[in-house]
């Protein structure tokens, strides 16, 4: 066990490491490293689908679809660091992340109900862990941000954010609900190895790839709508 945490630790610090270096160098590295990141999403969503169904055509629509989807997914990330900045990107990521630490550890430590029998690893409790470090974390984070660079993030601590940060933290579990759904039907544990004590790329981003979207858009609902 100590063994997996070592590796699952190095591993979070490389990819941290390599998203920091690709946000923040220039647009050109940020694009890069978001079409490596998707053409290694596409891949895993490819084994998946293809072990779950065998119907060609099925195969061939699901894969049209979620190319459709990962494509959208690389224009809004382009869209996103270019008029809104680097923070935003941030803001984003650190709230996905939050939620799964957050769901990991809580569930883990206090156990309980299962959420749904979707996936029989998530509980209650740590849904509701997802929750609060979500909006706790983050929230704290988007104070030390303000207080480094007060020209940086022009969001406030309110209940329209509290909102925001509670329904980015759903948007997280729906998404790695979905891909562990689809792992029980395909009859794996892993989506891939590529990464040491984690497995694929789906295994950490599910949540991240479902979030960003739809909290992009309940945070244009919230915040700008007249």
């Amino acid at each position: 066990m100590l063994s997996n945490l070592f590796k699952r630790t190095i591993t979070s610090l490389m990819l941290i490491a390599l998203l920091l270096i690709g946000l923040f160098y220039n647009e050109l590295s940020w694009k890069i490293l978001v079409i490596l990141f998707l053409i290694l999403c596409l891949y895993e969503f490819n084994n998946l689908i293809r072990k779950i169904y065998k119907n060609k055509f099925i195969i061939v629509s699901l894969l049209f679809l979620v190319i459709l989807y990962l494509y959208f997914f690389y224009f809004l990330l382009i869209k996103i660091r270019s008029e809104y900045g680097e923070e935003k990107i941030l803001i984003l990521l650190i709230s996905c992340i939050l939620s799964d630490i957050g769901g990991y550890f809580v569930g883990k430590s206090i156990g309980g109900p299962k959420l749904t029998s979707l996936s029989p690893n998530k509980t209650i409790s740590g849904a509701f862990g997802s929750i609060i470090f979500t909006v706790i974390g983050t929230s704290i984070f988007l104070i030390l941000l303000n207080k480094i660079d007060t020209n940086s993030i022009n969001l406030e601590v309110s209940l329209k954010f509290y909102i925001w940060l509670i329904s980015m933290s759903i948007f997280c579990q729906i998404g790695d609900l979905l891909i562990s759904y689809m792992k029980r039907k395909a009859n794996i544990k892993d989506t891939g190895k590529i990464l040491p004590g984690h497995g694929g790329i789906l295994d950490r981003v599910d949540g991240i790839i479902f979030a960003i979207p739809f909290g992009v858009l309940t945070y244009f609902i919230l915040f700008l709508s007249l």
